[in-house]
């Protein structure tokens, strides 16, 4: 029997999530098919309903339902419930609706796969705290990165985090800037640089060592405001590309049990993004 998948959100036309995984299920030979099905709030809990009544073996959920899915949910994996976020749904044998977030882990694999997995015990900055930071700071926890530092405008913010986490420090963007030198990756979560035409630095990269590796979560533009300055400094720079393609590959794998082609997907995807 044919299998069908769905991704959710408010907006949805802009998502690549139908074309990538259309695209595994080709390559892999298997009968499903992911469509994008567009729910505003109000439209949540009946939109739930309907897949589960339909018989969707599975979801992704963007914004802005991440959090409000939850109760819908019969149960959430350990890091979701850690992250109060979901982006993936699961429909189990029992047919209950289990949720899932590979945001965070998604990111880790793409650094992993860039720079290598030698870097555990190197200094980590996450500049950011909302909810994308919180996957990824919770992630690279799990993961085993032990020095993790997170600035933010409102350092409260950032603090709330590491005293969920129970270790790393908090900081401003302003100490950020003035101890850049300290950090040897950088982990660029904000806004700023998204395709709004509004591009925009957290602070300046002057401090930033030619030795560091500077990632961001953005991948369209690939190459952001951030991405750019980095790269002039000399530092090693991930593109967000590799993270969108590794958070729907694990979603995949939840679903399917087996890893599709990252390597194809990301250099397929930076091909239509404009990419070397």
């Amino acid at each position: 029997m044919k299998k069908w998948f769905a991704v959710i959100g408010d907006p949805i036309e802009h998502s690549k999530s139908p074309a990538m995984h259309n695209a595994w299920f080709e390559e892999m030979g298997i009968d499903a098919t992911y469509i994008p099905i567009h729910v505003t709030s109000h439209q949540l809990a009946s939109a739930v309903a309907g897949l589960k009544t339909l018989g969707a073996n599975g979801w992704n959920v963007t914004i802005p339902h991440k959090t409000a899915i939850i109760p819908y949910l019969d149960e959430l994996d350990e890091l979701a419930q850690k992250m109060g976020a979901v982006n993936t749904v699961v429909r189990t044998q029992e047919g209950k609706l289990k949720g899932y977030n590979t945001d965070g882990i998604g990111f880790v694999r793409s650094l992993e796969d860039a720079v290598g997995t030698d870097h555990k015990n190197r200094s980590v900055l996450l500049v950011g705290a909302g909810g994308a930071a919180r996957g990824i700071a919770f992630a690279m926890q799990q993961q085993g990165y032990c020095d993790l530092t997170i600035a933010n405008r409102t350092v409260a913010n950032a603090q709330a985090i590491v005293d969920e986490m129970g270790m790393g420090r908090a900081m401003s963007l302003q100490e950020a800037e003035e101890t850049l030198a300290d950090f040897s990756i950088i982990v660029q979560m904000t806004s700023a640089g998204l395709a709004t035409g509004n591009f925009s630095m957290p602070f300046s990269l002057d401090r930033l060592t030619s030795e560091a590796i500077v990632a961001d979560i953005v991948y369209n533009p690939l190459m952001t405001p951030f991405l750019q300055a980095a790269e002039e400094q000399g530092a090693t720079i991930v593109t967000g590309l590799g993270m969108f393609v590794h958070q729907g590959a694990i979603a995949f794998e939840h679903w399917l049990g087996s890893y599709p082609n990252t390597n194809s997907m990301i250099a397929q995807l930076k091909a239509q993004l404009g990419g070397n």
